[in-house]
């Protein structure tokens, strides 16, 4: 039997954000999000190709933000909670030093309440499409300035911008940071040569 990810704990808002942060904390093996009705997200495990493809990632974008010095980058363990009250760990994710910098040092050590200025979401073997490009609407409504969701099953990539807009491209695009991220990119066709 294939399972299309996530499971969805139905809990409404029996945890609060300690209470939901302890339970991952203790659950640490397992990959957990939270939606803004407070239910928990069980995700999957991405597999070894997913996680190469992962690391590459946020290798790329931590390279670029070491040579920029603009803000922070973050991998896939990093967990946000949205001013709808969703806590969400993109696959990677970046913000302005501004915006980490007015965050307290417990704030910094918890699932930080603010939202990136850019995320990238990865599709994983057994991750339903229809959830991740919610996800995406989620992060921009939010405030995320640009989106990826890289989906190398059906060999395209969607675009999210701050104005709505959502731009599909092919696999073998090179994909740009724009304003939000200037001078970054990412060539699809190496991240998934893996």
């Amino acid at each position: 039997m294939e399972y299309i990810w996530p499971i969805v704990l139905n809990f409404g808002n029996m945890m609060d954000e300690e209470d939901f942060f302890r339970f991952c904390q203790i659950n640490e093996m397992v990959d957990f999000e939270r939606d803004s009705a407070g239910n928990v997200v069980v995700l999957p495990l991405s597999g070894a190709r997913g996680g190469i493809i992962g690391a590459h990632l946020t290798w790329a974008l931590s390279s670029w933000n070491i040579d920029s010095q603009l803000g922070v980058g973050f991998g896939c363990s990093a967990g946000f909670t949205l001013p709808n009250k969703a806590v969400r760990s993109p696959d990677a994710s970046w913000m302005t030093a501004e915006k980490w910098n007015q965050l307290s040092r417990d704030e910094k050590e918890r699932f930080a309440p603010v939202c990136p200025d850019f995320v990238v979401e990865l599709r994983h073997n057994g991750h339903g499409l229809q959830f991740l490009l919610n996800k995406m609407r989620e992060y921009i409504d939010n405030g995320v300035q640009l989106g990826w969701l890289i989906d190398r099953f059906d060999k395209k990539a969607y675009i999210f911008r701050a104005d709505g807009s959502v731009e599909i491209v092919g696999i073998n695009a090179v994909l740009s940071g724009e304003k939000v991220l200037p001078g970054f990119s990412l060539d699809l066709r190496k991240l998934l040569k893996a």
